[in-house]
């Protein structure tokens, strides 16, 4: 099998060691080996499957004879993605810049492979968020196409980076120890204004926008309709940061224009790839963060009729926003990509 030269732009955040996780635990095959990031971490070593690598500060020169670049999210991606597409290499990008543009694919590879050959050179990822709740919605959208979707997110402080975790772990230690908390990280937003995340619940994922939605919110109500294809979907959405360290919860109720009984829909989703379903409300069989952290499939469970529309369906759907809604669906893409490689 041909190996591909990779870069991992952000080697040294949560997302870049888990892409390093992902590609030894899935064999993905790589060349050469390239690991990038600031100016700040350059210079560090990482060990990587028995091997030292350095990490590199990245520069627009960075990307010399890389063939895949898989960035891990931030603002880089706006300066070294074009960048790096001039040099020749297929860039994956986690981050927001580039997924609402019309020339570049927004993709979930079990939702909408096909819109990868349309890419010119980038390929966005979605919103960690939107990826876990579209791999529920597309089974679904199958059976009859949705009117409707509210959604309320339950997420963890891993969404906010390695700090936002060290600052949990943080705030539970003054806790346990009776010290006073300190709140340095989130919300993340413009003012210098944090609240405590310890045994607290903040409505705030990311910045207020003009119309009173976080961009997280709007995150998920456009992205979803780009992935699905769909600009009349009608989408509501409540972002909330929780005091859980790894793995999203999604609360979704939808409204579809044909009836989809609960069985059906649980009949779809466990035969979707990357989806599985929990659902046994006699044995208080459900999704959890907990149980669901570290692992590469998005869960599914509580799925009942909402008795309050004609055609309206509840479920409770959970996925590790690290792997599946980060690394792994961007790993996937790439794995896509090498599957129908074309020499340049």
């Amino acid at each position: 099998m041909k190996k591909f030269n990779t870069a991992i732009v952000g080697a040294t955040g949560a997302v870049g060691a888990e892409f390093l996780k992902l590609i030894e635990e899935r064999n993905f095959p790589f060349a050469n080996l390239k690991l990038l990031a600031s100016s700040r971490s350059a210079g560090k070593k990482i060990n990587f499957m028995g091997k030292d690598y350095t990490v590199e500060e990245t520069t627009e020169n960075s990307f010399e004879n890389v063939d895949i670049a898989l960035f891990a999210g931030g603002s880089a991606s706006k300066i070294f993605a074009p960048a790096a597409v001039k040099a020749g290499a297929i860039c994956i990008d986690n981050s927001s810049t580039f997924r609402m543009d019309k020339n570049v694919p927004l993709v979930v590879p079990e939702v909408n492979p096909q819109a990868i050959s349309k890419h010119k050179g980038i390929i966005a990822n979605p919103n960690c968020s939107t990826i876990i709740m579209v791999m529920a919605l597309k089974p679904l959208y199958e059976i009859s196409k949705i009117k409707r979707i509210v959604v309320s997110t339950y997420q963890a402080v891993s969404g906010a980076g390695r700090e936002g975790m060290e600052e949990l772990k943080n705030q539970l230690d003054a806790l346990a120890n009776n010290q006073p908390i300190e709140a340095k990280i989130l919300p993340v937003s413009k003012l210098d204004k944090h609240y405590q995340i310890a045994s607290n619940a903040l409505p705030q994922i990311d910045i207020f926008l003009e119309n009173d939605y976080t961009k997280e919110e709007m995150k998920m109500i456009d992205e979803t309709k780009k992935i699905m294809e769909d600009d009349d979907l009608k989408i509501t959405a409540t972002t909330v940061r929780i005091p859980v360290f790894r793995s999203h919860a999604e609360s979704v109720n939808v409204e579809f224009f044909d009836e989809v009984t609960a069985e059906a829909a649980k009949s779809a989703l466990e035969k979707f790839p990357g989806v599985i379903v929990k659902d046994n409300p006699q044995e208080m069989l459900y999704p959890q963060p907990l149980e669901t952290s570290g692992k590469n499939d998005v869960e599914v469970g509580r799925i009942r009729k909402d008795f309050s529309v004609e055609h309206g369906l509840n479920f409770w759907v959970c996925g590790d926003q690290i792997r599946k809604g980060a690394a792994l669906n961007a790993l996937q893409i790439a794995e896509y990509l090498i599957e129908h490689w074309k020499e340049k």
